[in-house]
Formats: structure tokens, C-alpha cells, sequence
């Protein structure tokens, strides 16, 4: 017979092997956070999760149908320097909260199924995950604890609580990435060797059309005058009429800048590709009135120059593109360079580019939006320096729609340089009846990776 246990209290373990399991009235994931005497995780190998299940003496393994993944632990198997191990209970439901269920029963059982444990995890309300249980030493043995500690800002602020870390001395960087900022974007596992696209998506490295124009800028004839040049009336204006008169726009000695947002585009009908300004928006739609199916989004960049008394040499930055998929205003799930492919499979990132060196698109976001769940309104496409740098510290930085089928470009939005931030919003895809949308965005905010982001990225959804 197991022994009931409430909120904070405790009891000991007397077998090696465990497993603890969950019963849930909503769809969920069980993980588990193993960390030390400070409470931080060592790397993200000590995240054991759905696409990680596998770590040191832990091991998801499957549970009747209807319920979440159990974790196997063998005590004896965890590392020394790992003091506890937390079992964390995830909603799979954009907008869910525990509120809206019964509460749920965490268990603790011995390797025949014997029940040890059981507690049931009462009093949460708004949150959508909650650490449940924790496994950890006392005195050379191992102990159960109820804990039930919730959090109503997801898995951003749970492992931001269990010691996220961003500045690593850059030999580490790359050996160990930063511990997951959510359950939709667990940890990295290591990339494949080369991307590996499917169901329609075409190839890698067939190259791109290259821009109609370079600088960036619309062509001519779509009623903005080019860059550095000063606003001058034409076509109806009288001459000689008083600068910031009734109804004259007054010279900036900027350029001309339209005020409000800027109108729809279509996609060109043959050659060439929108050049949008910020704001900008263009319908997905290619010749002939028929919707883009699958599309990419390449995003780029170049570290500027510095000069030396060796000669020029770059600034060593790290920049990361993702793409996080909301639900109207709730979060659905992150692709980024540590999850490079959705949960429901619909989007695939090309990998980490380390150096922005180069020609061409540094990241690759490829996204077949006939497979998009139906909840899923925007994908918004962010760029974070992982190192800190900010973008006066980068140059060329642009994103460009690219049809998936056919490999052609059909917008592009290019940004200057000079913004003190470690984040940039580049563009949208949203959902606008039964269309997609595309919308320049190009404004920037202070985040090193996706976890830091996500909470900041509300004012961007919607509009």
C-alpha cells in the first residue's frame, strides 16, 4: 500500500529503482530537471525530456495510453555532484492551465509496479507546469519529496529559476548550449550532419535567386524616392509652397518616410521580389491567386569590421534565428538551434550558424504552412545574440521570403545597422482569414536566446 504524501512533506526511498508516473486529465509531458546542491542544472544533458530521453540514471519510458511518459530513475546510475531530481509536469494545451482540470496524482513506484508514493498536486490555478515531485540525498540515502510548485509563465521561467546561463566563456559555448528556455523548445541535441528536408520541402544548396535589388530598397516605381535623398513635391504640389504648410509634408533631410503603416503588397506576378519597408505587409500569395504552400525563411547577417593595427578583422558574434509559433496570444512551441524541428512537424530550422561568415542566408527557416496546426495563428521570426553582442555591432542584417517549391524569392527586408539591442523581431507570418500574411517588422528589444525572448514578444503578436 502506498503512503499519501501532502504538499512539502517527505519520505525515504529503500529501493534502487524507481519510476515515477503521473495521471492526468489533459494532454501533458513528464520531464526531469537534475540538479545540484545550488539548484542549477550542470548542461543540457541533465534535461530529460520527450526528444531527450535519455540521462544520467534517468530514462522516460512509455505509459498506458492517454497518459504522459514515466521516468525511470536508477539511483545508483546519477552522478554524485546531482543532489535532486525534479519531475516536472507539462500542459500540451495552448492556453491550459491546471485550474481547468482535476488536480493531478504523481506517483512514485518500485520497478514491478509496486506504488511506494502518491501525491496529489492540489491548489494550482492559472499555472501550466508545476514540479511535482523531487527525488534527492539526505545522508547518503535517497528520499521523496511532495513539492507541487507551479509556474504561470511556463518553462522560460522555471529554468530561468534553475539557473539559465548565457555568458559561458566562449570555449564553452559551443560544447555546452544553455539549458532549454521551455518545454516547446527543449535543449539542443546535436544537429545532424546535414539537413535532411522532406515531404516537399526542396534540397539545400541550389542556391537562391539573387535580390532584384541589392541595397535592399523598393524599386523604382513603387512610390518611394531612393535612400539619402530629401522629399520633394511633385505632380500637384505648387511651386514654391512653404515647407510644413496645410497639406505638404516638410523636408526631413532623411528621406521621405510614409507616415503609418505601410499598404498591402501583393507578390510579383513574374521576376523579381517585393523590397519591403518596415511595417510593410504582402499577401502569400504567388501568380495567379494561388497560396504558397511551403516557404523559407533565410535569414542573414555579417559581423562588421574592425579595424587593427593587423588589419581588419570580424567581431566574433553569435547570432540565432528562430521562430516561435503562437496561438493567438499563447505560445505553441519554438524552433530554434537546440530544437530543430516542430513538435507537429510543420517547421524545420537548418542549424546553427556560429559566425554569420559568408554569402547568402546564414539560417534557414523552412515551413509547410499546409501542415501547420489549425490553433497556430503567427510564427514570429526573431534573431538573438547568444554572446550579447548588439546590432551596432552587425551589419547587412535581412530576412527573405523564399517559395519552398520553386526556390524563387518573393520579399526581402533588409535592416541598418546601429540598434543597441541583443534582439531583433525581423517579420511575421500571420493568419488573416483564410490567408497568410507576411509583415516587415525590424524592431529590437534585449534578449541573448529564445527563453529570454518569449515574455517580451506580446507586443509584436498583435496588430
Amino acid at each position: 500500500m502506498s503512503a499519501t504524501l501532502v504538499k512539502g512533506q517527505n519520505g525515504p526511498l529503500t529501493v534502487n529503482d524507481v519510476v515515477v508516473s503521473v495521471e492526468i486529465g489533459a494532454p501533458a509531458d513528464v520531464s526531469a530537471l537534475l540538479v545540484t546542491e545550488n539548484g542549477k542544472v550542470r548542461s543540457d544533458a541533465d534535461f530529460v525530456f520527450f526528444n531527450q530521453p535519455t540521462g544520467p540514471g534517468v530514462q522516460l519510458q512509455p505509459a498506458p495510453s492517454g497518459q504522459p511518459a514515466a521516468l525511470a530513475v536508477s539511483l545508483s546510475g546519477v552522478p554524485a555532484d546531482i543532489a535532486q531530481i525534479r519531475a516536472v509536469i507539462t500542459l500540451d494545451t495552448p492556453g491550459g492551465s491546471f485550474g481547468q482540470i482535476p488536480a493531478p496524482v504523481a506517483y512514485v513506484s518500485d520497478q514491478a509496479g509496486n506504488r511506494l508514493f502518491e501525491y496529489r498536486v492540489e491548489g494550482l490555478s492559472s499555472e501550466s507546469i508545476v514540479i511535482a515531485l523531487e527525488l534527492y540525498r539526505r545522508g547518503g540515502s535517497w528520499k521523496v519529496r511532495a513539492v507541487g510548485q507551479g509556474y504561470a509563465g511556463g518553462f522560460a521561467a522555471l529554468v530561468t529559476d534553475h539557473g539559465v546561463q548565457v555568458n559561458e566563456p566562449a570555449a564553452q559555448q559551443q560544447s555546452a548550449p544553455p539549458p532549454p528556455p521551455s518545454q516547446a523548445y527543449p535543449p539542443p541535441a546535436p544537429p545532424p550532419q546535414q539537413f535532411q528536408p522532406t515531404g516537399g520541402y526542396p534540397p539545400p544548396g541550389q542556391g537562391y535567386p539573387p535580390p532584384a535589388d541589392p541595397s535592399g530598397y523598393p524599386p523604382p516605381g513603387t512610390g518611394y524616392p531612393p535612400p539619402g535623398t530629401d522629399y520633394a513635391p511633385t505632380g500637384g504640389y505648387p511651386p514654391g509652397a512653404p515647407a510644413g504648410g496645410p497639406g505638404y509634408p516638410p523636408p526631413s533631410g532623411q528621406g521621405f518616410a510614409p507616415s503609418g503603416p505601410a499598404p498591402d503588397r501583393d507578390l510579383p506576378k513574374s521576376g523579381g521580389a517585393v523590397s519591403l519597408v518596415k511595417g510593410q505587409r504582402v499577401n502569400l500569395r504567388k501568380e495567379g491567386g494561388a497560396a504558397l504552400s511551403y516557404v523559407k525563411m533565410g535569414l542573414g547577417w555579417d559581423p562588421v569590421k574592425r579595424g587593427g593595427m593587423f588589419g581588419s578583422r570580424a567581431v566574433d558574434i553569435d547570432l540565432d534565428a528562430s521562430v516561435i509559433m503562437f496561438a493567438d496570444m499563447n505560445l505553441v512551441d519554438v524552433v530554434y538551434y537546440g530544437s530543430l524541428l516542430s513538435k507537429d512537424g510543420s517547421i524545420r530550422h537548418s542549424g546553427d550558424n556560429l559566425t554569420g561568415e559568408g554569402a547568402g542566408d546564414d539560417e534557414q527557416i523552412m515551413v509547410d504552412l499546409t501542415r501547420l496546426p489549425a490553433q497556430v495563428t503567427t510564427l514570429l521570426f526573431i534573431v538573438t545574440s547568444y554572446k550579447g553582442h548588439t546590432f551596432e555591432q552587425v551589419a547587412n542584417a535581412f530576412c527573405r521570403l523564399v517559395d519552398g517549391t520553386t526556390d524563387k524569392e518573393m520579399a526581402r527586408y533588409t535592416l541598418a545597422g546601429g540598434m543597441p539591442f541583443t534582439a531583433m523581431a525581423m517579420a511575421k507570418v500571420y493568419k488573416s482569414g483564410a490567408d497568410w500574411k507576411m509583415e516587415a517588422i525590424g524592431e529590437g528589444f534585449q534578449a541573448k536566446h529564445p527563453g529570454e525572448a518569449v515574455p517580451q514578444l506580446a507586443r509584436f503578436i498583435g496588430g
